[in-house]
């Protein structure tokens, strides 16, 4: 009740009072040419339903007028995308037999109440009125007088309900399909992915960087020995340019980014990585089983992201050593592994980068899991994504 009482002074209750009268166009259109046929133009859009740009322009129609509030945010409830399927389409057929409707009853609360005030105005006045009135009764000219505001409230309160009415079926009718909630959300998972990653670079890299630089700075200022100093100055100067790769790297990510997740590099590009680990002078033995072009998108995806991960960990921490990749799609699921030979030390035994995390956080998210670790003498990357619960 209070809603409808404040319906007057809010701007979207205009805005969807022009979203109303935008089919009356249509309407009073058909009118001049075949006034017997008022029903025609429900017949006219049809063919119009199943052009998949109109429910785009409907869509973003909608948004502007019904929803201005809404249309920056996530989740408008509105899409903006053209019909992909034909039960797009369908539903967009049904939105513009809806939309004529109510446009209809917008159109005769429109005309008709402020036509009641006018005739109410003339009684009060003491002018005659038609022999058709649109008022039931004629009432006495004080009555009359006293009568005028009603049909002006009436139709803030029938356009407010209408307009509330015809919001409601928007958001049924053009709200996103499930392919198209799927694909948001598979941008949004990615987007998470990414940032998460770039958090985890940052702090690894660029944190230990800074302060590595800030402990032997203070150490030598304090030692006052040059030959100290001269051994710390480099150790600055290495870990600094290791930082910056790292910097430059995070940058390519967030470039990355900007793409939608369509556009990511996917398995079936594979070896683009192997070949560029061969040609950093690692020794590549590769087997990669089954029709991955088949894969889903996101498995796709994610599997590629771990693969590189796992082939730059074998390059920043082992060296141009040999590596044994197996990609095997089958039985429900993709297998995914990356071993190589331990270098000499415990850099590579002890290590717990973010690199690790990534794998095992990207294979958890998709339903799946990773394993990391020594394994016959040698450190492998096992990776198991599910396939049936992505289709």
């Amino acid at each position: 009740m209070i809603r409808t009482l404040r319906a007057p002074f809010r701007p979207v209750t205009y805005s969807r009072w022009l979203h109303l009268c935008v089919p009356l166009l249509l309407l009073a259109l058909w009118m001049f040419i075949e006034p017997a046929w008022p029903w025609m133009p429900l017949l006219i859009v049809v063919p119009f339903a199943f052009v998949p740009w109109v429910r785009l322009a409907e869509g973003l129609q909608a948004q502007f007028l019904l929803t201005p509030r809404d249309r920056e945010a996530e989740d408008s409830g509105i899409s903006t995308a053209p019909s992909a399927r034909w039960a797009d389409r369908w539903r967009t057929l049904v939105w513009l037999e809806t939309r004529l409707v109510v446009a209809g009853a917008a159109w005769l609360a429109t005309v008709w109440l402020p036509v009641m005030a006018v005739e109410l105005i003339a009684v009060a006045l003491g002018h005659p009125l038609t022999s058709d009135p649109a008022i039931p009764f004629i009432p006495p000219r004080w009555a009359a007088a006293l009568l005028v505001p009603v049909p002006v409230v009436v139709l803030l309160v029938v356009v407010a309900l209408l307009g509330d009415l015809i919001t409601a079926i928007a958001r049924r009718l053009l709200g996103p399909s499930a392919a198209e909630r799927l694909t948001a959300l598979e941008a949004r998972t990615e987007q998470l992915l990414e940032r998460t990653r770039i958090a985890r670079e940052l702090h690894d890299s660029i944190g230990h960087a800074l302060t590595v630089a800030v402990v032997q700075a203070g150490a030598a200022r304090a030692a006052k020995d040059p030959e100290f100093t001269d051994r710390a100055l480099n150790a600055i100067e290495e870990t600094g340019r290791a930082a910056l790769e790292d910097l430059e790297r995070v940058l390519l990510v967030l470039r990355e980014s900007a793409q939608p997740p369509s556009q990511r590099p996917t398995l079936v590009e594979a070896d683009r990585l192997l070949e560029s680990a061969r040609a950093s002078g690692a020794a590549v033995d590769a087997e990669l089983s089954g029709s991955l072009e088949k894969l889903p998108g996101p498995v796709s995806r994610e599997g590629y992201r771990i693969l590189q991960e796992a082939l730059t960990n074998v390059l920043r921490h082992s060296g141009p050593v040999p590596v044994r990749v197996r990609v095997d799609m089958g039985h429900g699921r993709l297998v995914l592994e990356v071993s190589n030979p331990l270098p000499e030390g415990p850099l590579f035994m002890t290590r717990s980068g973010s690199g690790l995390r990534g794998i095992k956080e990207r294979a958890a998210l998709l339903g799946g899991e990773a394993e990391t670790g020594p394994h016959e003498g040698g450190w492998r990357v096992r990776a198991r994504l599910p396939l049936e619960r992505m289709h």
